[in-house]
């Protein structure tokens, strides 16, 4: 029985209402860069729109449905009420108050520091006030998600902690961990710069606290995508979750080796040695143990559903697949995006490779393929499969489900493959105008133009989204009955106790995480000359 109800919609209207406004920006940058449209007179305004594009969909969204469905998923998974409510709600009311504090100075062109912050660079205290307040809203959730799971341990000794709460709690801690190093850069390094308590900073030290959090990330970003893989996709296909133990593996393996690899995303600046760089880009290739091992347990799991439904042969059962049911749409859609935006990855982990796309729309196009694609699409699929259980109405218009789906999948590919082309060809980031007369761009132009399009096929499926939620709320009352989660074809009533707790994997992530960062902000701290002077957004050039 669910009885936070209103407490679990209230963070997916706030996550989908940032992602509405996040969409339409997007495409506003998109196309106001393209030779669609004339050179904008002030280019700050698309600067300022990338800050607000990129805070609400790294930030906002991803924290606000992971703290949502957390909640929904302790109620769900444990069969008992939420410890900790009120303080679930103070959790909330943070992230309100921040994202209300960090858009109006982005919204006023104070902060277009982006959503990497960009030292030297420095923006109005209260952007970086405000995020501050969102993740310290999300360590509340990360503490009640502990509690809870505490609490059900002690009164059930022994037992398995259900798969779906067991990942749910990994993704917390794996959160918890990663945030640490944005938050070290902004209390310590930017906000005191920001009051005008410092006048300089150490852009490189930054840089590197900050990629503690840039990549890892992404990691606690596809936690719920990830989740709704092993917990819910099997069951809503109409077959059973493959192995159990596979997927405690697969979220055990996130929470060791996500977190020391985002020097990589420093492979061109100087102030990290050549080691570490090889050494994160290892650890780096250690993070598709067990996205390789995800694939393979769900693709075994959806072929257990088609066999269930008298699929027969090598690859006959792939027909007997329930194409019209929107899960499995989603769980298709999203593996070919991971697939695609995958293999860029490897490149991106390439010194090599990475030195002839660093900094190109290449990056831009697999971040988006991975991000706003395969886990993005994940997301709108959870919020499909709990909205009956959360308002007790029934989601009756599949066919406009079905569309919303096809038209972010096509949205999203037409979108970010003309990026990877033109990044392959040099064209830069985050560049607020290109001249396409010159000739060096014009062959680019056509490939600008189908993004632009791509971009509005998104918009679209962002409204059939909307609707669809709203429509749902307005549906034919129903009993949804109790809330289930996937069951393993063998499910275990107990699991060795590394495979049910998470001393050990704790330590293992902290551990190479201070192996992998140490000496290099050590060094970083302990060499003198290293500041430079900070530059205020809209100080005179």
């Amino acid at each position: 029985m669910l009885t936070s109800k209103r407490l679990i919609l209230a963070h997916f209207w706030l996550a989908f209402a940032a992602f509405a406004g996040a969409l339409l920006l997007g495409e506003w940058q998109m196309f106001i860069r393209s030779p669609l449209h004339a050179w904008i007179s002030n280019p700050e305004w698309y600067y300022r729109s990338v800050t607000g594009h990129g805070t609400a969909m790294a930030y906002v969204l991803p924290t606000l449905v992971a703290m949502g469905f957390g909640y929904f998923i302790t109620e769900a998974a444990l069969k008992r009420p939420l410890i900790g409510r009120a303080w679930a709600w103070v959790g909330f009311g943070l992230a309100v108050v921040g994202t209300i504090t960090a858009v109006i100075p982005v919204a006023l062109g104070a902060a277009s520091v982006l959503y990497t912050f960009y030292p030297p660079l420095v923006g109005n205290p209260f952007y970086y006030i405000g995020v501050v307040l969102v993740v310290v809203g999300s360590w509340i959730w990360v503490a009640l998600m502990s509690v809870n799971l505490y609490r059900w341990k002690k009164d059930n000794p022994g037992a398995a902690v259900p798969l779906a709460m067991f990942a749910n709690v990994a993704g917390s801690y794996l959160w918890a961990w990663t945030s640490v190093g944005a938050a070290i850069e902004l209390l310590f390094q930017i906000l005191p710069v920001a009051l005008g308590l410092r006048t300089t900073i150490d852009a490189g030290l930054a840089r590197v606290f900050f990629s503690w959090t840039l990549h890892a990330i992404v990691y606690f970003w596809l936690m719920p995508t990830y989740i709704a893989y092993y917990t819910i996709v099997p069951r809503a296909i109409g077959g059973r979750l493959y192995s159990d133990s596979m997927g405690r593996l697969s979220f055990i393996l996130f929470l060791v080796v996500a977190m020391p690899i985002g020097v990589h995303h420093l492979f061109m600046d100087p102030q990290v040695g050549g080691g570490f760089k090889f050494l994160h880009s290892v650890f780096t290739a250690l993070v598709a143990l067990p996205t390789l091992l995800t694939v393979f347990t769900i693709c075994a799991s959806v072929e257990i559903a088609a066999r269930l439904r008298g699929g027969r042969g090598a690859l006959g059962w792939i027909r007997a697949l329930p194409w019209r049911n929107p899960m499995m749409l989603a769980i298709a859609f999203s593996f070919v995006m991971l697939g695609f935006g995958g293999a860029g990855g490897l490149i991106n982990m390439s010194y090599q490779l990475d030195a002839v796309i660093h900094n190109t729309q290449w990056i831009t196009g697999h971040f988006h393929l991975i991000f706003g694609g395969a886990i993005v699409i994940m997301y709108f699929a959870i919020a499909y499969d709990v909205w009956p259980h959360l308002t007790g109405r029934a989601l009756e218009c599949h066919g406009l489900i079905r569309a919303q789906l096809w038209t972010w999948f096509i949205g999203m590919m037409v979108l970010t493959f003309p990026w990877h082309w033109v990044g392959i060809l040099g064209m830069p980031r985050r560049m607020a105008y290109y001249d396409y007369t010159d000739p060096a761009l014009a062959p680019q132009a056509n490939w600008v133009i189908m993004s632009v399009i791509g971009g509005a096929i998104l918009v679209l499926s962002g409204i059939l989204f909307l609707a669809v939620l709203i429509r749902g709320h307005r549906a034919p009352q129903i009993d949804p009955g109790p809330y289930r989660f996937s069951v393993a074809v063998h499910q275990p009533r107990r699991v060795p106790v590394a495979l049910n707790s998470y001393g050990l994997w704790l330590s293992l992530m902290v551990g190479l995480t201070l192996v992998n960062y140490g000496f290099p902000i050590l060094h970083l701290l302990t060499t003198p000359g290293t500041d430079v002077p900070a530059i205020t957004v809209g100080a005179q050039k």
